[in-house]
C-alpha cells in the first residue's frame, strides 16, 4: 500500500467524543521511480547540440604521370599565403621568380582579397581559374574559415589547400620581418 490512513482510536474515556486523529502516511518510493523514469525518457529523446563543422570535399588523389600532368597558365592560378596578423600575402608568379618585393599583402575585407580575387576571376580562363590556399605556420584557423568563405562569397569552387613550399616559406619569412 502506497498511501494509508491510521483509523485506530486512542482508546481511555467513554463518555467524551473526541474527533478522531487521523495519521497521514505517504509513501514517496513511486514518486522517485517517476521522477527517474522521467529523466531517463528525456535523456533518450532529447537531441543533443549538432557540432558545427564545414564539410569541406577533398578530390581523391590519382597517381597522374608527370609526363600528363596538364600544364597551368600562371594567370589561371592565384596562391595565397595566409600569414599572421589576420594579413594574406597573395602571388601569381612562378615559384622562381617570387621574391619578398613581388609578394603582395592584404586584409580580409571586402576590398582586401575579395577583390584581389574577382580582379584575377575576370583576367583568367573562366572555367579554368585556380586558388591555391596556403596557411603558413604562424595562421589560425579563423584565417582559414575566413578565406573559405570568401571561395563562397566569389564563387571559387576550383580551389586547394596546400602546404607552403621551402622558397614560398623563405619568401615568406623575408617579408614579415
Amino acid at each position: 500500500m502506497s498511501a494509508g490512513v491510521d483509523t485506530s482510536s486512542s482508546g481511555g474515556d467513554k463518555g467524551k467524543v473526541r474527533a478522531k486523529k487521523m495519521n497521514l502516511n505517504v509513501d514517496m518510493a513511486p514518486m522517485c521511480d517517476l521522477g527517474f523514469l522521467l529523466i531517463t525518457f528525456f535523456m533518450f529523446t532529447t537531441t543533443f547540440t549538432k557540432p558545427n563543422i564545414m564539410h569541406l570535399n577533398m578530390p581523391p588523389k590519382v597517381d597522374i604521370p608527370p609526363s600528363e600532368i596538364p600544364e597551368i597558365k600562371i594567370k589561371n592560378s592565384l596562391t595565397l599565403i595566409l600569414g599572421k596578423d589576420d594579413k594574406i600575402y597573395w602571388h601569381q608568379l612562378e615559384q622562381s621568380d617570387l621574391n619578398a618585393s613581388n609578394l603582395n599583402v592584404t586584409d580580409y575585407s571586402k576590398e582586401g582579397i575579395r577583390k584581389e580575387i574577382l580582379t584575377a576571376q575576370k583576367q583568367a580562363d573562366k572555367d579554368k581559374f585556380t586558388i591555391i590556399i596556403k596557411p603558413a605556420d604562424d595562421s589560425n584557423y579563423k584565417n582559414l574559415v575566413d578565406i573559405l568563405d570568401e571561395m563562397e562569397i566569389t564563387n571559387s569552387t576550383r580551389y586547394g589547400i596546400k602546404d607552403l613550399s621551402s622558397k614560398e616559406k623563405q619568401v615568406y619569412q623575408e617579408k614579415i620581418k
